[in-house]
């Protein structure tokens, strides 16, 4: 990709569109969103630092440029099953950056980039999602199923501080003594694909006092709730009465955050709501496009006490 066709892509946001580039374990394809690539390069083995003990997934860690970053086996780890001697020649390891962690990803290879909307991204089905998978969604391109890979779950199944949920016992204590009944009142929306983040969020913001929240799983069903609401509105009520914040994460199969939220804020009768992003993508780059579609703020996960604390100041919280 062109340094002029990343910039184009930076400048554009609420498009309901991502990019994604598709690689492979064996002969299946999978994808994730070009924002968290930093870079692709061929997997050494004379670069790679085993650590006993660490799982089969866990190759250990990789030298790249002084620096060590873990690298794990996405193959070994989704599969249970190690590279094929006829694919060798081709690995390479995916590094990406998200939650603030730099991490490697080994793969068997890599495809092309795919420019998609996120309308044609199908969600997990239910039925599937209450076993939390390894996968937010899947996407066709010319007859290929793409699954979208969950690289946040895959990274908290080998390093649990990278899990929401510890944060809450980090501010246990925090979020008992800062509970004002004035929380309770509060009603909130969260739109949130992954099951494992939207589960530990929902835990921690009920914990904090955050009882009347209502949880989606793509930007889509949230929107449809929203007009639903906006009706109401219509007929002569207050959307407070109804609602006051919503928490959105920016990557989600249908609709993404960044575009519910431009949604949202171009709507007269929907825009007084805050809207805050909770995105593993959030940097200098996203938070300018969070900017751009109007949010109210914006945060990286796991940062859950600066999240409950950015709500308190948005809906006026105080002791």
């Amino acid at each position: 990709m062109t340094t002029q066709h990343k910039q184009e892509i930076l400048l554009e946001a609420g498009t309901n569109e991502m990019e994604i580039i598709e690689f492979y374990l064996g002969t299946q394809p999978f994808g994730i969103n070009v924002q968290k690539l930093k870079e692709i390069i061929p997997f050494d083995q004379e670069a790679v630092t085993t650590i006993p003990g660490c799982g089969a997934g866990m190759l250990g860690t990789l030298l790249l440029r002084g620096n060590t970053i873990p690298l794990i086996d996405l193959k070994r780890h989704l599969t249970q099953k190690s590279s094929a001697a006829n694919v060798d020649q081709r690995r390479v390891v995916l590094v990406c950056e998200f939650n603030n962690r730099i991490n490697g990803f080994k793969v068997d290879g890599v495809n092309q980039i795919h420019r998609i909307s996120w309308n044609d991204v199908q969600p997990m089905a239910g039925f599937i999602d209450q076993f939390r998978p390894r996968f937010t969604g899947s996407v066709n391109i010319d007859g290929r199923e793409i699954l979208i890979v969950d690289l946040e779950h895959i990274v908290t199944e080998f390093d649990p501080e990278a899990n929401m949920d510890y944060e809450i016992d980090l501010r246990r204590d925090l979020f008992e003594e800062q509970r004002p009944h004035t929380r309770e009142q509060m009603k909130l929306m969260m739109a949130e694909d992954s099951s494992l983040i939207r589960a530990g969020i929902e835990r921690v913001l009920k914990s904090a006092g955050y009882t009347s929240l209502e949880v989606y799983a793509d930007g889509q069903a949230c929107h449809d709730r929203l007009l639903q609401l906006r009706q109401e509105v219509t007929n002569g009520s207050n959307l407070r009465d109804h609602l006051q914040l919503l928490i959105t994460d920016i990557e989600m199969p249908k609709m993404d955050g960044l575009t519910l939220c431009k949604k949202i804020k171009s709507d007269p009768l929907l825009n007084e709501l805050k809207v805050i992003l909770f995105s593993s993508l959030i940097n200098e780059q996203m938070s300018a496009k969070c900017d751009l579609v109007g949010a109210d703020g914006y945060a990286t996960k796991p940062q859950i006490p600066y999240l409950v604390e950015m709500i308190d100041s948005m809906l006026d919280i105080s002791n």
